[in-house]
């Protein structure tokens, strides 16, 4: 008998040992889950954000981590589908027990996980979901665990109407935008009111249904109006048809739209210059901190970051910042209410929330040019102001 309590006492001892070993290795670690489309139609978006998010953490791994712990990312592909988005979510916070989520990209997929978000008090930041409602419940209250760090569509919206009545000096407009998307229609109510509050007038405001690809009906009723401005408030690939389409009418006067245009260099052509569009970065920026993260995107993915690659980044420093100051990931409160307390400078600008959880910073207008090689891109025009 006192052999045996030997034995087992030993092996109790080592039980406790080994478990407290892998206690400890867990506790080395700080997981944060990505969720985004890194596949179906808007891949783009989840991709490049997807790329922020690992530059960002390969880089604050490099310097010794968060509080000496090193971050572990781990992402789910939604395919912009927000059913999908939910099991994501799930599969995140059960299975792998994270604590603080980046993600969603598109502002329904990311809608779908906000309560849920809120219920687990799971920290949420949305790099790039625009829609009005992301951060407020159905009565308009701030939901205290869901933040993001791209700017509004209001905003957008009128970034896009003050730039084409002030900068473009247009004076008449028209307006062609997907009536069942959140995202086109929000952004077309606010170019509208703004472009008419500057002296504007909208000569034409034409809608389509999403999956559409024939514009003809709606570009020969915009042509008879003779625009100064056609204003396209949708995703890339739609955008690069209607551009195809609107030049081969023979309109060819400016087209502005917002950021859902990121991902045009690579999917359309010509048809698309003389375009501008609000963005949350110019990758062409001098100022030192987007000149580094350029540079460190270019050496490690081998092309430039879209501005959803920068605003992924952006939350994950957000992050890192907010369980500094919290002293760790325990405190999920702590943490909460640093991130809330957040001023500070990042790659898409100074940063601040309101009490809505939306940050407040500028946007910048990015113009559609052809570079020196042939190849579409980019290039700053003007930076507009809240």
């Amino acid at each position: 008998m006192k052999k045996s309590n030997v034995v087992f006492g030993a092996l109790a001892g080592l039980a406790v040992f080994a478990m407290a070993g892998c206690s400890n290795k867990a506790d080395d670690t700080i997981k944060v889950g990505f969720i985004g489309p890194l596949s179906g139609a808007v891949a783009v978006y989840g991709t490049e954000a997807k790329y922020g998010a690992e530059l960002a953490v390969e880089e604050i791994n490099a310097a010794g981590g968060i509080n000496g712990k090193k971050i572990v990312l781990i992402s789910e592909d939604d395919e912009g589908d927000a059913a999908k988005t939910v099991n994501a979510f799930k599969k995140l916070t059960v299975q792998d027990k994270v604590k603080v989520i980046v993600g969603s990209l598109t502002s329904g997929c990311t809608k779908a996980i906000t309560g849920q978000s809120q219920a687990a008090k799971v920290i949420q930041i949305a790099p790039a979901a625009t829609a009005e409602n992301i951060t407020i419940d159905d009565n308009g209250n701030t939901i205290p665990y869901v933040f993001r760090a791209c700017f509004i569509d209001p905003f957008q919206g009128t970034v896009g109407g003050k730039f084409s009545a002030e900068t473009l000096g247009a004076k008449k407009a028209a307006i062609l935008y997907d009536i069942g998307n959140d995202y086109s229609v929000g952004l077309t109510e606010n170019f509208e009111k703004e472009f008419t509050a500057k002296g504007g007038k909208v000569a034409a405001k034409e809608s389509y249904s999403t999956g559409e690809k024939d514009f003809n009906a709606q570009i020969t009723k915009i042509k008879n109006q003779n625009p100064d401005v056609v204003y396209l408030p949708d995703y890339y690939a739609t955008v690069a048809l209607i551009a195809k389409q609107l030049r081969a009418q023979g309109i060819d006067c400016p087209i502005v739209g917002a950021d859902g245009w990121d991902g045009l260099t690579e999917n359309a052509q010509s048809e698309v210059l003389n375009g501008f569009y609000s963005n949350h970065y110019a990758a062409d920026s001098t100022d030192a901190a987007v000149v580094k993260y350029v540079t460190n995107f270019k050496a490690k993915f081998g092309k430039e970051p879209t501005s959803f690659a920068a605003l992924a980044y952006d939350s994950v420093y957000m992050l890192k910042d907010a369980i500094v100051k919290a002293g760790g990931i325990d405190d999920i409160a702590a943490v909460r209410d640093n991130l809330e307390k957040t001023n500070g400078d990042y790659v898409t600008g100074h940063l601040t929330f309101d009490a809505k959880h939306n940050p407040i910073k500028s946007a910048v207008m990015l113009e559609m040019i052809q570079t020196a090689d042939g190849k579409l891109g980019t290039a700053y025009k003007t930076t507009v102001r809240p």
